[in-house]
């Protein structure tokens, strides 16, 4: 018995991207009565696999001359976050005005949704946009909504598979709120917060699963990557042998490479180590331990680097960052080419996907993340169909988007939050938690790119 056999409730997706929300809320049982999107690719990719064709402007959809949205249950909002006005002389919606965030608030104020649900980057939270947040949460209390002041914050690797959680770090801000005008004032503690469901370690071969074809088209390395991911492997293999026979009596597992980043660039003797000026306090730091790593093992880095020819490579490439422990290779390891240098991790889980060109490279089988597992990373069926278009382009739309047991995970904890209110004006959104069942989580086998 899943929740969609007697949950019956109405959503809208704004921002819809490519339907992350959309997956989430249909599984639950929920129904879309309207979604847009500006994009027309994504739009495109959502009309194939939601049926319905999202394409439009939410500023002419919503605005200061109306709205032309009907009425649901369920708002979901993955929303772009502009600057809003921090002169301090204004408060609430007068903030908000210019921003996208004003044109979900004109829908909220005329159709009066029983939940509100939006979702955004990790940062929203942070120090460098608390006037941001304090502006959301003041603009949604005026409106007469429940909301928390706290930040709601969770990524899938905390949930497990069957809770419909994955092996990927993405971290991120959700806002949950419900239409209780008698509550408005109130500051409840957040839906969700950032605890651990799963308990056991993540195996990405296993529980992605990673498809196990070496060759997908499209997913190659390039000569240039191998060229560089050997050089840093060498390293790895140079450094270790010298660490272990400075201390023989150290177990092998307990022999491993500095965590602090190399940075080749700043390679310099301690005798000639000159910090210029104003140099911020975290780079000081690594610049520091660059020398003194340098100047431990200067004779064998600078064979390695004449050997590569390390000096040719891009600057990014020039730097390495080891977080794999005691793994016994580079091409063991789950891999990631940042504009901050090479990143090497176990292959216990993946770092967030992003919309721009930091596919993580899967080391066991040399070479890229396949699109198909990129969208089963993000919580979507082995049957989702980004059609023709360029692989960039679909690692863009599921970089952008939302993750679907995510998505389910906070909104399930919402309604078990506000459930008293909620069996009152959306009983079919309440009947998610009244009668709870397994996440229809999306099947975990491996699917062609």
């Amino acid at each position: 018995m899943t929740p969609s056999q007697h949950a019956e409730f109405t959503f809208v997706d704004l921002f819809a991207g490519i339907g992350g929300f959309a997956y989430a809320l249909r599984e639950l049982g929920g129904t879309c009565v309207d979604s847009v999107e500006i994009d027309p690719r994504a739009a495109r990719v959502y009309e194939w696999n939601h049926g319905a064709d999202p394409l439009g402007d939410i500023t002419k959809r919503a605005n200061d001359q109306g709205v032309d949205v009907p009425e649901h249950t369920v708002l979901t909002a993955g929303f772009p976050c502009q600057p809003f006005s921090k002169s301090g002389a204004q408060r609430g919606m007068d903030e908000a005005r210019g921003t996208l965030f004003e044109n979900i608030m004109h829908i909220v104020a005329a159709r009066r949704p029983p939940v509100v649900l939006l979702e955004n980057v990790r940062n929203l939270a942070g120090p460098r946009h608390r006037h941001e947040w304090a502006v959301i949460v003041q603009c949604l209390r005026e409106a007469g909504y429940h909301v928390s002041s706290r930040p709601a914050i969770f990524s899938p690797h905390l949930l497990p598979v069957e809770q419909g959680g994955s092996p990927q770090i993405r971290e991120r801000v959700f806002i949950t709120a419900t239409y209780w005008p008698e509550r408005s004032a109130d500051d409840p503690a957040p839906a969700v917060v950032n605890k651990m469901v799963r308990t056991e370690p993540w195996d990405l071969m296993t529980e992605l699963p990673v498809d196990s074809r070496r060759f997908i088209a499209g997913c190659e390395l390039t000569r240039e990557e191998r060229q560089w991911i050997d050089a840093w492997e060498n390293f790895r293999e140079l450094i270790t042998a010298r660490l272990r026979t400075a201390a023989p009596s150290r177990a092998l597992d307990e022999v491993r490479l500095p965590g602090f980043p190399f940075w080749v660039d700043s390679w310099v003797h301690e005798d000639q180590f000159d910090l210029p000026r104003e140099t911020p306090r975290w780079k000081e730091n690594f610049l520091r331990k660059n020398s003194k790593f340098y100047t431990q093992h200067q004779s064998v880095l600078d064979r390695w680097i004449e050997a590569h020819d390390v000096r040719s490579f891009p600057a990014s490439r020039r730097k390495f960052e080891w977080q794999a422990q005691t793994e016994d290779s580079l091409w063991n390891c789950a891999m990631q080419l940042r504009p901050s240098g090479i990143r090497a991790k176990r292959m216990t889980h993946l770092p967030a996907l992003v919309a721009i060109s930091q596919t993580p490279i899967l080391g066991p089988q040399q070479r890229r993340l396949s699109v198909a597992e990129a969208a089963t990373l993000q919580g979507f069926p082995p049957n989702f169909d980004f059609g023709d278009q360029p692989a960039s382009e679909s690692y863009k739309q599921l970089g952008n988007g939302v993750h679907v047991g995510v998505v389910q995970h906070v909104l399930r904890k919402h309604i078990e939050r506000d459930l008293t209110r909620l069996r009152k004006i959306a009983p079919g959104l309440a009947t998610i938690v009244d009668e709870p069942a397994s996440v229809s989580a999306p099947t975990r086998e491996a699917v062609p790119a």
